[in-house]
């Protein structure tokens, strides 16, 4: 039985319809994230599991219990928000402890838990400090203990990391990801970064104009994207155009014949398709990889540490492809002709 449920649900704001048909089932214990561009109903859909909005349509069930129409205080759902949301005239026991304080527990109970929330996020020196007095990713260690002091059911968290620097995002997130997994709890994580998601999901949703365009588990999302929108907002993408020979799979790009491991069902003789291909698939060395071979002609390149990223003219087109450095790698200049090789089967048929 599945431990939370959205069921069909909808949101309007007057004609503006945010959410529309949205259906997910989430098993106790996993790790879900929302991602899609800002705008798609991500996070109203949050809203709306920890009561915050009343969907227009639909049904949320928690643990067996309808929960729809059920007051956000008498949801038993911990949030975590963007921009940390804490008491700036508590210190730091104080704001871990206010959801037990408003829970009636006794005195006792509240120093104990508390006490064990901060040793978990590794703040139990700070526990008198007041929010000014802490680091952006401190302040957020702190709103993530406080959700989860009155031990929630689900752990919901609205972009918390969007307000981080870069390095300090990449630690806090995993230790986001080490706390759920020790602690077992549910959780739905918002974010508009394919690298987190990608990152510390059991499984990816992503939205698009209010509706899910597919579900999955990260690799899954990656490698085979269901619709166009999904292949161009996860991961980089190069999009090829190819002209339909027959549908078995027979298309050309440019004047090279390609023959693709799946018929082509969508599309007629002479039509054209879209193809994609990641960066990581192509390889622009003598020795030959995969069974496809396009010529081009370097445009540049761009060396990035550990990876060197080369953009080619192709048939027209302008594809990029990153190669991993090395001490005798040596970076083709503009100009220079070259020929791209990798797998037919890497090419993704893109769908309308």
């Amino acid at each position: 039985m599945n431990f939370l449920r959205i069921a069909a649900v909808s949101k309007s704001f007057g004609a503006n319809h945010v959410v529309k048909e949205f259906n997910l089932d989430i098993d106790k214990g996993e790790f879900i994230s929302f991602l899609g561009p800002s705008g798609c109903g991500k996070t109203t859909v949050l809203r709306m599991v920890a009561g915050f909005e009343t969907p227009s349509a639909g049904r949320i069930v928690l643990n067996g219990e309808d929960i729809t129409a059920l007051p956000s205080r008498q949801r038993n759902i911990g949030m975590v928000f963007q921009a940390y949301a804490l008491f700036p005239n508590m210190n730091v026991f104080d704001n871990v402890a206010f959801g037990l304080k408003v829970a009636g527990q006794p005195k006792a109970e509240i120093a104990a838990r508390v006490s064990e929330m901060l040793k978990l996020i590794h703040l139990e020196h700070l526990a008198d400090r007041y929010p000014y007095q802490m680091s952006g990713g401190q302040q957020q260690r702190v709103a993530l203990a406080r959700a989860l002091a009155p031990r929630p059911q689900v752990l919901l968290l609205d972009e918390p990391l969007s307000a981080l620097d870069a390095k300090i995002r990449v630690s806090l997130r995993e230790e986001i990801r080490h706390i759920q997994r020790q602690l077992g709890i549910t959780t739905i994580f918002v974010t508009h970064d394919q690298e987190e998601a990608l990152s510390i999901s059991d499984r990816i949703v992503v939205m698009n104009g209010g509706r899910a365009d597919q579900i999955g588990v990260p690799a899954d999302i990656y490698n085979r994207p269901a619709t166009r929108f999904v292949a161009s907002f996860v991961g980089t993408l190069n999009m090829i155009e190819a002209t339909v020979l027959d549908q078995s799979g027979t298309v050309k790009i440019g004047e090279t014949v390609v023959s693709l491991p799946e018929p082509i069902v969508h599309r007629q003789q002479g039509e054209t398709v879209s193809l994609a291909l990641r960066p990581e698939a192509g390889s622009l060395t003598g020795d030959l990889r995969g069974d496809t071979a396009l010529p081009g002609k370097v445009l540049s390149t761009h060396f990035l540490g550990s990876v060197i990223r080369t953009k080619l003219d192709v048939a027209g087109h302008q594809v990029s492809f990153d190669t991993f450095n090395g001490p005798e790698t040596r970076l083709p200049a503009a100009g220079e002709p070259a020929t791209l090789r990798f797998a037919a089967r890497d090419l993704l048929v893109l769908q309308d």
